[in-house]
C-alpha cells in the first residue's frame, strides 16, 4: 500500500460533517485513485510554509517510507503582506520550498508541488483574476530548479473558473446567500474555499494532474473516474427577470433598505462587499449602478444583508442604488457613494535621509498617498517592521532590534487592504561598534546578558 501524503493549509484540509458546505479537496482524492493508494490527509487550517514547517513537517518526515508521494499544496496566503504573520516574501516562499523537497527526498519519498487554487475572481469583462500576487509562479519555478514533479492547480482551476464565468463560479465555493444555509443564516462570502462541489472538482484536477506526471508508479490514478462532476447553475441574482423595473415601479414600501459598510464616501478594495439592512417584509435586494444591472441577494431572517459583486469593481467613483422586494411589492430605493482604488503609489522617505548614518536602533519616517493604511519595511526581503499611516498621511517607526554596523538595501512598501504598492528603496548605513571590535571581544570570557543589562563593562548606549 503506497501512502498519498497531503500536507498544506485550509483549502485542502478534510472537513467533518458539521462543517458542511465547507470541504477541501484532499478528503475528495481518494476517489480517483486506485485501490493500493492510501491518502493521509495532514492539511491543516491557518498553516503556511512557514507555520507547517516548524510545527509539523518533522511529524510527517517519521511517517513516510520509500517510494510514497508527498503532496505540497502551499501558497494561499503567503503573499497577504498586510498581515505580517502570515506574510512570506517571493525568496522566502521558495526557499522555505527547498527545505520541504529536500527534507522529504532524504527520507525516500517523491515530493509533488502543487500551486494554489483559483480564487473566485474575475475582471469587470468576466475573465478569471490571478488573485495571489505571482505567488503561483513562484511554485513553478522553485519546482523546475528542483527538478521536482508539479501540478498547476493555478492553471486547471482558473481555466475552470473561465468556462462557468461570474454567474455560475461561486456554486463551487462556500459563497451563499443570507438563509441559504443552516450553517449561515447570515451568509458568507468565501472566494477561497471550495464548497463539496468545488472540492471533488479540484480533487479530480489534482488526480488528473498525478496521472500526467513522469515517472510516478502506473496505476496510481484510475483514469476512468476522472469524470467532472455536476456544474453548478447560474446564480438566483443572475436569473431575475427585467430587474430594471424595480427603478420605475411605484414604490409599496415605504421603507428602504439601509447600507451599513462601506461608509459613505469611503475608500475602498476592489473586492469590496456592501452590508446593511432590508425593510421589514423584504425578501430579496436589488443593486444597480447607472441604472445597469448588477446583481441581488436574499435577506436574512433578521433583516441583514450582505453582498459582493460577482465582479471586480473598476477603480474610481461608484454610486449603488439598492432597491428591496417584499413579494410583489418594490421598496423605496437607497443609495450609497464609495470610490475604489486598485493601485498605491510607493511611500516616500524622510529617514534616515539618503546617504546619512543611522544608529544601531533606525528610526524610519515618511509619508503615504491617500487611502494608505500602513507602511511596512523589508530588509533583504523580509519583513522587519510595520508602521501605521496617520490621517496626514505621515508615518514612523524605531526598529525593534539593533542593527550591526554596514550598509544594507531596505524597501518600504505601502499597504491598502490586499492593495500594496512596489517598494520603495533606501540604502542604510548603520554606524556602531564592530563586531571584531575589542569592545566586544573583550567580554567573550562572559556569557551575554539580557537587552537592560547594566553590568560593566558597557557599550555604548545609542
Amino acid at each position: 500500500m503506497r501512502k498519498i501524503c497531503v500536507i498544506g493549509n485550509s483549502v485542502a484540509a478534510s472537513r467533518t460533517e458539521g462543517e458542511s458546505p465547507l470541504a477541501g479537496w484532499g478528503q475528495y482524492l481518494k476517489e480517483f485513485l486506485g485501490p493500493d493508494c492510501d491518502v493521509r490527509n495532514y492539511a491543516r487550517d491557518g498553516m503556511t510554509l512557514r507555520a507547517y514547517y516548524t510545527e509539523r513537517l518533522a511529524a510527517l518526515l517519521t511517517l513516510v517510507d520509500h517510494g510514497d508521494l508527498v503532496l505540497i499544496a502551499f501558497g494561499n496566503v503567503e503573499q497577504r503582506i498586510n498581515q505580517p504573520n502570515l506574510y512570506h516574501s517571493p525568496r522566502e516562499f521558495k526557499e522555505y520550498l527547498r527545505l520541504y523537497i529536500e527534507a522529504i527526498r532524504a527520507e525516500g519519498a517523491v515530493p509533488v508541488l502543487l500551486t494554489p487554487t483559483a480564487r473566485c475572481v474575475f475582471d469587470i469583462s468576466g475573465t478569471p483574476v490571478e488573485a495571489h500576487d505571482g505567488y503561483p509562479r513562484l511554485a513553478l519555478e522553485a519546482a523546475a530548479e528542483l527538478g521536482c514533479p508539479v501540478i498547476d492547480m493555478m492553471a486547471s482551476t482558473t481555466q475552470l473558473l473561465a468556462e462557468l464565468g461570474p454567474t455560475r463560479a461561486r456554486g463551487l465555493f462556500r459563497w451563499l446567500d443570507p438563509g441559504e444555509h443552516p450553517a449561515h443564516p447570515q451568509g458568507i462570502v468565501d472566494a477561497t474555499h471550495f464548497n463539496h462541489a468545488g472540492a471533488r472538482e479540484a480533487a479530480r484536477l489534482v488526480a488528473s494532474g498525478l496521472a500526467g506526471v513522469p515517472g510516478l508508479p502506473p496505476g496510481l490514478v484510475d483514469v476512468q473516474r476522472l469524470v467532472p462532476g455536476q456544474l453548478p447553475p447560474v446564480q438566483t441574482e443572475f436569473t431575475v427577470q427585467q430587474p430594471q423595473l424595480a427603478l420605475t415601479a411605484q414604490p409599496e414600501v415605504a421603507a428602504a433598505p439601509a447600507f451599513t459598510s462601506p461608509a459613505p464616501g469611503a475608500l475602498v478594495g476592489v473586492g469590496r462587499k456592501l452590508t446593511g439592512t432590508a425593510p421589514k417584509g423584504a425578501e430579496y435586494l436589488l443593486f444597480f449602478e447607472e441604472g445597469d444591472y448588477l446583481g441581488g441577494t436574499r435577506t436574512a431572517e433578521d433583516g441583514t444583508w450582505q453582498w459582493r459583486r460577482a465582479v471586480q469593481w473598476p477603480a474610481g467613483r461608484h454610486k449603488v442604488t439598492a432597491v428591496a422586494l417584499a413579494g410583489n411589492a418594490v421598496s423605496t430605493a437607497a443609495e450609497t457613494e464609495f470610490e475604489v482604488i486598485d493601485r498605491l503609489a510607493a511611500p516616500e522617505t524622510i529617514g534616515p535621509r539618503k546617504g546619512a548614518w543611522s544608529g544601531p536602533r533606525p528610526r524610519f519616517s515618511g509619508t503615504a498617498g491617500r487611502g494608505v493604511e500602513k507602511v511596512v519595511v523589508l530588509e533583504q526581503g523580509r519583513l522587519v517592521a510595520e508602521a501605521p499611516v496617520g490621517e496626514d498621511g505621515s508615518w514612523r517607526v524605531t526598529h525593534a532590534h539593533d542593527w550591526r554596523p554596514g550598509t544594507y538595501a531596505v524597501e518600504f512598501v505601502a499597504v491598502f487592504s490586499a492593495i500594496h504598492s512596489p517598494p520603495a528603496r533606501l540604502e542604510l548605513k548603520v554606524h556602531g561598534v564592530p563586531e571584531d571590535s575589542w569592545l566586544h571581544t573583550s567580554m567573550s570570557s562572559r556569557l551575554p546578558c539580557g537587552p537592560d543589562c547594566e553590568h560593566y563593562p558597557a557599550l555604548p548606549s545609542w
